[in-house]
C-alpha cells in the first residue's frame, strides 16, 4: 500500500522516473538549449572574425555565456517543470555546465528539477522552499558528479579523437556511421559530439555521418514526399523518418551505407576537421558545413570537401543503395512517406 502511494505521489507530481524521459527527452531538449547559446554563438563568432564586425563577436560572447542557463532551463522545460523550478534551473545549469560540463549540467538539471517538483506547492511558503530546494539540491549534485563526469567524458572523446588520428579509416567509418545513426534516432547527436568534445578529424568523420542521414533520407524519399519533404529532412532532420524504419527498419540500410563509405573519404581523403558544436548538426540549419569552416578556415580542399561529403557522395550513394534496395524488394513505394 505504501509503494502505491508513492507511486500515485510521484504521478501526481508529474516526476516520470524512465529511460525515455531523462535519455530522450531531457537530452534532446538538451540540444535545443546548446543550439540557442554554444552553437548559434559559435556561428556568430565566425561570422565575427570573418567580417571583422564587432557586433558579431559581442553577441558570441553573450551567447556562450549563456550556455548553462539555457541548458537548466531546456532540460527543466522538458521535464514539465513548474514556474519557479523552471526558472531556478537557469542557476542549476551554470553551475552544472561549470563544473561537469554539458553532462553535468544535465545530470544536476534532472536531479534538481525532479525533488523542485517534488516540493512545488506543497508549503505556504512555496516562493522559498521550491526555488531553495531546487537549486541547492541542484549545486550539491553539480559540486558531487561534475567533475568526474567532465573527466570522463573528456577522456572518452580523447580516446576517440586519437584512435581516428592513428585509424582514419576504421575510426572514421565507425565515427561517421554511429553518430549519423545517433542523429536519426530520438536522441541529440549535437549533443552526444559537444559532450565528448568531438572535434578534429573525429568531427569531421561525424559531420559526414550526420549528412549522409540527413541528404540521404531527404533523396531516398524525393519519389515520395517531393520538394518539401526534401527541405524538411536535408536542412532540417532525418528523425522524421523514425516512424518510417520502425515499421520497415530496411529503409535505413541505404543511409547507413552510404556513412560508412564518406566517413573515410572525409578523413583519408580530405582530412575534414569540425567543431564539436557543429559535429553532430550535419546539414541542419547547414551548421555542420558552417562548423567545417570554422575548424579548417577555408581553402579548395575543404570547399570541394564540404560539397561531397556533406551533399553531393551521400545523395549518389543513398540513391544508388536505395535503388539496389527497391529492386529486392526491400523498400517499396510508400515506406518513406512523410505526414507534411
Amino acid at each position: 500500500m505504501e509503494q502505491k502511494g508513492v507511486k500515485e505521489f510521484l504521478k501526481r507530481k508529474n516526476v516520470n522516473i524512465t529511460v525515455k524521459t531523462y535519455l530522450i527527452d531531457a537530452l534532446g531538449a538538451m540540444a535545443f538549449g546548446l543550439f540557442a547559446s554554444l552553437l548559434i554563438g559559435t556561428i556568430f563568432g565566425t561570422l565575427g572574425d570573418k567580417t571583422q564586425i564587432p557586433l558579431f563577436t559581442t553577441i558570441s560572447d553573450y551567447c556562450k555565456t549563456a550556455t548553462g542557463a539555457a541548458l537548466g532551463v531546456s532540460i527543466a522545460y522538458a521535464l514539465h517543470a513548474p514556474q519557479l523550478v523552471l526558472f531556478s534551473a537557469a542557476t542549476v545549469g551554470i553551475a552544472g555546465n561549470a563544473l561537469g560540463g554539458p553532462v553535468g549540467a544535465l545530470v544536476s538539471t534532472i536531479v534538481a528539477t525532479e525533488l523542485g517538483k517534488i516540493v512545488s506547492k506543497e508549503t505556504r511558503v512555496d516562493i522559498l522552499v521550491t526555488p531553495g530546494v531546487t537549486i541547492i539540491s541542484g549545486v550539491l549534485m553539480a559540486q558531487f558528479v561534475g567533475p568526474g563526469v567532465s573527466a570522463f567524458m573528456t577522456a572518452f572523446g580523447n580516446l576517440v579523437k586519437t584512435t581516428t588520428e592513428m585509424q582514419p579509416f576504421f575510426m572514421g567509418m565507425l565515427v561517421s556511421a554511429l553518430i549519423g545513426i545517433a542523429l536519426t534516432l530520438p536522441i541529440s547527436s549535437a549533443a552526444i559530439c559537444i559532450m565528448l568534445s568531438l572535434d578534429g578529424l573525429a568531427g569531421g568523420a561525424a559531420t559526414a555521418g550526420c549528412c549522409a542521414q540527413m541528404i540521404g533520407f531527404a533523396v531516398l524519399s524525393f519519389r515520395e514526399n517531393g520538394v518539401g519533404g526534401l527541405l524538411a529532412q536535408g536542412l532540417g532532420t532525418s528523425m522524421l523518418q523514425m516512424g518510417n524504419i520502425v515499421k520497415n527498419p530496411r529503409t535505413w540500410i541505404a543511409p547507413t551505407l552510404a556513412s560508412m563509405v564518406t566517413g573515410p573519404i572525409a578523413t583519408c581523403v580530405f582530412r575534414m576537421e569540425n567543431i564539436a558544436a557543429g559535429a553532430g548538426m550535419g546539414t541542419c540549419g547547414l551548421v555542420g558545413p558552417i562548423g567545417v569552416y570554422t575548424a579548417m578556415g577555408g581553402g579548395t580542399n575543404m570547399w570541394l570537401g564540404i560539397l561531397l561529403i556533406c551533399f553531393v557522395l551521400p545523395a549518389v550513394l543513398t540513391f544508388i543503395f536505395g535503388e539496389i534496395l527497391r529492386k529486392i524488394g526491400w523498400i517499396k513505394f510508400g515506406d518513406l512517406k512523410l505526414d507534411l
